[in-house]
């Protein structure tokens, strides 16, 4: 495996070169080459890396192209695609993955009941068809380039999730979701061994093509890893590298978080991840502010149905499963996932901590889909600085960053 990890910031002049180490690590000359890249809600030097992967492949395979694994976030536009990938998107074959198109997707197996059974410690026992986009099959090899950082659905993201859910069908993007949501997002954070990995990975050995993987960890905005090789492999020391630079501890918990959302994040579909990643150090009863001023909606691709749905606990669905069981499993993933961990009792609902949404989604809107309101106008973010020890932390650029608790404990519904 190919191993670059200074643990500190990798200059720009050099990213191309050790990406090109890494690349030519791998056995692509006469083949045609897949790479899967994420879109622009994580953070990567993308620019760089493309032009290097298009450089470095597309002189030695006999076909290259580029598969940009949306999962279920809407399709990027030329503008977008040319800040992500840089000016010169158009020197590869680019596509988007299209996860509601049966025509893009094939079926190469399934995860049988008793498999999920076993896979999810018993939370999810339901046969799961693993439909992945039909590049991949006509390709001879893939090649996963993507970051590695705290997950709150797998644990850490990267590897074998940039084919599942990233460009798979939506049965197993909507049940490993669900089964996240089923663990809750606390026990789940910043843990490579989950009950979502184990099923993504057996997901990943039914694809009957070859497949590497250049996983990258970035420190804010620089990158302070590359690992490539087998994708477990190269995944997993990934993730050893992220668990010491994407988690910061604590040795305490707080009445008050300001989570201020990046401007990568459009719409709270993603934006949810200020929450995912600060719930574990809100005290019980404290409140979560997303201060997101510049996002105006819900979700492009699943807005509609959340609307329905509203904001709620995980256990506010299973207690009125027969209700909410048709609704798509991802929406009510990412919906208790912003809600956070919390009890229904007596046809009670009693969230631990309070969300607090600070954009401009309307308070009309807010109050329909049960999360609080709050005018960003009336936030002056730098008020929240540096007052920890009154119980107030402010966190810039939250999504991608876990916060703990130092003592290894996290919030449990048992103890509610």
């Amino acid at each position: 495996m190919y191993r670059y990890a200074p643990k500190q910031e990798i200059p720009d002049r050099e990213l191309g070169v050790r990406f090109a180490e890494a690349l030519a690590s791998f056995s692509v000359d006469g083949k045609r080459i897949l790479a899967i890249v994420p879109d622009d809600t994580r953070t990567l030097p993308m620019p760089a890396l493309f032009e290097t992967l298009c450089t470095e492949l597309s002189l030695r395979s006999r076909a290259f192209s580029v598969l940009i694994a949306l999962g279920t976030h809407p399709p990027m536009s030329r503008e977008r695609l040319a800040q992500h990938l840089g000016p010169n998107w158009e020197r590869a074959k680019v596509i988007q993955h299209a996860w509601n198109d049966p025509e893009s997707l094939v079926k190469v197996g399934t995860l049988s009941a008793d498999e999920m059974d076993a896979l999810s410690g018993g939370l999810l026992v339901e046969t799961v068809p693993i439909e992945v986009n039909r590049l991949v099959l006509e390709s001879d090899l893939v090649v996963i380039v993507g970051p590695v950082f705290p997950h709150e659905v797998v644990g850490f993201s990267g590897g074998h999730k940039y084919l599942f859910p990233g460009v798979s069908g939506p049965t197993m993007l909507h049940q490993s979701h669900w089964l996240g949501a089923l663990v809750t997002s606390p026990k789940t954070l910043g843990r490579k061994e989950t009950p979502v990995r184990r099923m993504i990975e057996r997901a990943a050995a039914q694809v009957p093509v070859p497949r590497v993987c250049a996983s990258w960890v970035m420190d804010g905005k620089e990158a302070v890893g590359l690992f490539a090789g087998e994708v477990i492999d190269a995944w997993s020391a990934a993730a050893d590298l992220s668990a010491e630079v994407n988690v910061t501890l604590v040795d305490r918990s707080y009445d008050t978080v300001l989570s201020i959302a990046p401007p990568m994040y459009r719409e709270l579909w993603t934006a949810g991840k200020c929450v995912y990643k600060l719930e574990p150090v809100v005290a019980d009863g404290g409140r979560l502010i997303v201060y997101a001023p510049h996002v105006d909606s819900i979700s492009a691709t699943h807005g509609k149905m959340i609307r329905r749905v509203g904001y709620h606990t995980r256990d506010y669905f299973l207690g009125q499963w027969e209700r909410f069981k048709d609704a798509p499993r991802a929406v009510l993933a990412h919906s208790s996932h912003v809600k956070g961990i919390g009890t229904y009792r007596g046809g009670i609902e009693r969230p631990r901590i309070e969300v607090i949404l600070a954009s401009r989604i309307p308070e009309a809107v807010c109050r329909a889909i049960n999360l609080v309101y709050h005018d960003p106008a009336s936030i002056t973010p730098s008020e929240f600085a540096k007052r920890e020890d009154e119980g107030i932390l402010v966190v810039p650029n939250a999504g991608e960053r876990l916060f703990r608790l130092s003592d290894g404990s996290v919030p449990d519904i048992d103890s509610l």
